[in-house]
């Protein structure tokens, strides 16, 4: 704070130099993100092919040194291995997926009636307690309770449409699909085959200023994507696999389906397996399945030791954000962009907050202090 403060006591532009400054900056910044951004979707299998070209290296690398093969053939190796296991395990996951997705929509109705069974019997066994509620109270309850239960009942009748739509849809994207595959795989033989002529022509091309800034960006989304995500995601597959082997274990329907959505809560910072299996005991327990309830229990059980087992060894230092920053990340990711946007809430988070402790952002910070001071110094005597 106090180098920050002898650098801007030092500068002695004019103040309408610093506010276009700071403006300019400000513009910049704003159109290389919208740009950015933009570019980003656009070239997305680029992007792709570069993500596969970067799991792909360290094992060209070890063919190299120990094999002995000649880089490209190396490359196109690799990657025909990673993708043919890649996309293997993809369509095994995808078919299976996708029939559970299709037989719990097929049985929501029942499955529906059986939840609300079971709710009804366990409001039952409280008929005591809620008939000491005063009258009012039970009659907002009642219309709290049957208002949902319009809700949702309509909402499961309507759940085939969006299902025929969304199978149609998804046909009519095959084809764009298809091309972005094969560019994506082609582009990461290139920059797996060519890696280094690539680094060394955009350091050639990009102007020094900038060949410096995007350094920083690179190492900071290596450290916050190739470390932080990636151990996440790690952490994600293995407590998916606990849900599932337990799930198949208690003879769960849509065993498959369950563990990967209850595995993505887990992915996102303060939720966890417990947002859905403590709720689920606690439900099969009052409808008297205890060897269910108490089944669900040891499985959070087990995915909260392994995880405290693994996760200092895959994700290492903290993240660097307080809880209170990873909320409101959180927050502001779910309204900008819904689930998508908290998934990608915490890594940009890490990335802005690394950037600015490495002083990326210092040359907007200094004009904005030298403003400040200026209009404090106004109101001085």
């Amino acid at each position: 704070m106090g180098e920050d403060a002898d650098r801007t006591k030092q500068d002695t532009r004019p103040y309408w130099k610093v506010t276009a400054s700071l403006f300019f900056s400000l513009l910049g910044t704003a159109l290389f993100l919208v740009i950015g951004i933009r570019a980003l979707g656009f070239f997305m299998p680029f992007v792709i092919g570069w993500f596969i070209a970067y799991l792909a290296h360290p094992l060209v690398g070890w063919l190299e040194n120990r094999v002995k093969i000649k880089k490209k053939f190396g490359s196109a190796l690799i990657i025909i291995l990673v993708i043919a296991i890649v996309a293997g395990l993809g369509y095994l996951g995808i078919v299976k997926l996708i029939r559970e997705v299709q037989m719990a929509l097929n049985n929501a109705p029942h499955l529906y009636r059986d939840l609300e069974s079971g709710l009804k019997e366990i409001g039952g066994r409280f008929q005591g307690f809620y008939n000491m509620l005063p009258d009012n109270i039970q009659d907002g309850w009642n219309s709290l309770v049957q208002n949902m239960d319009e809700k949702v009942g309509g909402l499961i009748a309507g759940l085939g449409n969006p299902a025929v739509e969304m199978t149609g849809n998804v046909v009519k994207r095959i084809p764009s699909a298809l091309v972005s595959v094969i560019v994506a795989l082609v582009s990461a033989y290139f920059f797996t085959a060519q890696r280094e002529e690539v680094i060394q022509w955009s350091k050639k091309v990009a102007p020094k200023a900038i060949e410096a800034r995007m350094t920083m960006v690179i190492y900071n989304l290596k450290y916050a994507v190739g470390g932080y995500f990636k151990a996440q995601f790690k952490i994600m597959v293995i407590v998916g696999l606990i849900l599932l082997c337990g799930f198949l274990i208690l003879g769960v329907d849509y065993a498959f389906l369950l563990a990967l959505l209850i595995a993505f809560l887990d992915f996102l910072p303060f939720f966890g397996t417990g947002t859905a299996l403590i709720p689920w005991a606690v439900y099969k327990f009052f409808v008297t399945d205890i060897k269910t309830a108490v089944g669900l229990l040891v499985i959070y059980g087990i995915t909260q030791l392994v995880r405290q087992v693994i996760q200092p060894k895959l994700v290492g230092d903290s993240i660097g954000l307080s809880p209170l920053v990873t909320l409101v990340l959180l927050y502001v990711g779910y309204r900008i962009g819904s689930i998508f946007g908290m998934i990608l809430a915490v890594p940009v988070g890490m990335i802005v907050f690394n950037l600015y402790k490495a002083g990326a952002f210092d040359y907007i910070l200094d004009d904005v202090r030298i403003l400040a001071r200026g209009i404090a110094s106004l109101r001085e005597p």
